[in-house]
């Protein structure tokens, strides 16, 4: 048990699954777990660990931004020996060819600041997915029924953000889509020796505008979840 974790030792897998959103971490655990079990609750931040083929998951939500995400991905790598973490979320789409409900398997995280520029001071450091998930997860996105995109997301440090300027930079140097969690969970897996991987979904579009009604995300969001067990375990 931890600050921010309820948790008992054992109850949490080395296999971690991390929506930002604690009620999709319940429905992607009840949907594709085998008896999953409510391992925390701490703070509203729903946390379950079940079976998917025989091999146990937890599936943890993060919250919003990369100060929530780093708390709880601190915690399960130092305190619950967490050894694969996958960011399971939704992002906006910064490129053309980049539609709604397409699967983003992020290579790199472009980020202005994390809660680990500190570590760095003057270095740009340059956080990047596991290559064996994100090979696995390409393979498995391949063998289903969605437009997939493989390359560099940007992880904004803030949602409203006023820098139009920003994105069009992003968008001019190929980053694919913008969310607000995986440059740090890339940062915190290279610091400890863990592997790391974010697939996204496009929920919604910067230059078009279109956007999934919340009725459909969640069930636009299962090829992601299933994609990433597959990764994890290949």
């Amino acid at each position: 048990m931890t600050i921010h974790i309820g948790a008992e030792p054992g109850q949490i897998a080395e296999t971690v699954l991390m929506p930002g959103d604690p009620r999709r971490a319940k429905w992607a655990a009840e949907t594709f777990l085998t008896d999953p079990v409510l391992v925390n609750e701490t703070r509203g931040m729903l946390g379950y660990t079940g079976t998917w083929n025989g091999h146990r998951v937890t599936i943890q939500g993060s919250g919003m931004g990369m100060p929530s995400l780093s708390i709880y991905a601190n915690e399960l790598i130092k305190d619950f020996g967490a050894k694969t973490l996958i960011r399971i979320g939704s992002c906006g789409g910064m490129q053309p060819f980049v539609k709604v409900r397409d699967l983003i398997i992020a290579m790199t995280a472009t980020t202005l600041s994390t809660p680990s520029s500190g570590i760095f001071k003057e270095i740009n450091f340059a956080p990047c997915a596991n290559w064996e998930l994100l090979d696995a997860a390409v393979k498995a996105a391949s063998n289903r029924d969605c437009d997939t995109h493989v390359g560099g997301i940007y992880s904004a440090d803030v949602f409203y953000d006023e820098r139009p300027d920003l994105n069009e930079i992003m968008t001019r140097h190929g980053i694919l889509g913008v969310e607000m969690e995986a440059a740090e969970l890339y940062n915190l897996a290279a610091r400890h020796s863990v592997r790391a991987l974010a697939i996204l979904t496009v929920s919604d579009h910067l230059q078009t505008h279109e956007a999934l009604p919340a009725e459909d995300r969640e069930r636009s969001f299962g090829e992601m979840v299933e994609v990433a067990l597959e990764a994890a375990f290949a």
